[in-house]
C-alpha cells in the first residue's frame, strides 16, 4: 500500500507537539471511558480495507455509513498539526499520544478536525461537535473528518 500523503504530513508536523510536556501526574496511557453522548471509537472502528484494483479502499459498516454528513460529538486526544497553544486544524485520536514520532492507531482511530474557532491544546481528552464526513476515497488516507467543529463539554 502506498504511503498516504496526510499520514506522512502528520508524521512530519507532529513534532510540533513535542514542545509540550505532559503536566506532572498526567497519565498519557489512560484510555477513554465509553460515553453514551459521543460517537464511540468502537463504532468508528467498524471499517475494513478492501482491495480494488491496485489499491485499498475503506468499506464502512452500515452504522458508520449512516453517520455521514450528520452532526456528531466525538471525544478524543488532540494531536496538533501546527505550533501553538491554540489549534484550529488538528487530529483527534482514540488513544492518548505517548510518543511524538508514533501514530497512536490506524486511520479508523483518527479524525481530522477543522474548527470554527481555535481550541486550546490539552493533554486531557476533549470533546468536539461538528459535521462528520465519512470519507470513502480521500486522497490523504483519512477516513473521518469533522468540519465546523466547536469544543463541547
Amino acid at each position: 500500500m502506498k504511503t498516504r500523503p496526510f499520514l506522512l504530513a502528520l508524521a512530519l508536523a507532529f513534532p510540533a507537539a513535542a514542545q509540550h510536556e505532559p503536566p506532572p501526574g498526567a497519565d498519557p496511557s489512560k484510555p477513554l471511558v465509553e460515553r453514551k453522548d459521543v460517537v464511540s471509537w468502537k463504532t468508528l472502528a467498524q471499517v475494513e480495507l478492501v482491495k480494488q484494483k491496485d489499491r485499498y479502499v475503506p468499506q464502512f459498516s452500515q452504522s458508520v455509513a449512516s453517520l455521514d454528513q450528520k452532526e456528531v460529538r466525538i471525544q478524543g486526544f488532540m494531536m496538533p498539526l501546527q505550533v501553538g497553544d491554540k489549534q484550529s486544524h488538528f487530529v483527534l485520536s482514540a488513544m492518548p499520544v505517548t510518543c511524538s514520532f508514533c501514530m497512536p492507531g490506524g486511520p479508523e482511530a483518527l479524525v481530522e478536525v477543522k474548527t470554527k474557532r481555535p481550541v486550546k491544546y490539552s493533554f486531557e481528552a476533549i470533546t468536539v461537535s461538528g459535521k462528520l464526513s465519512v470519507l470513502k476515497d480521500d486522497p490523504t488516507g483519512v477516513f473521518y473528518r469533522i468540519t465546523d467543529a466547536v469544543q463541547a463539554n
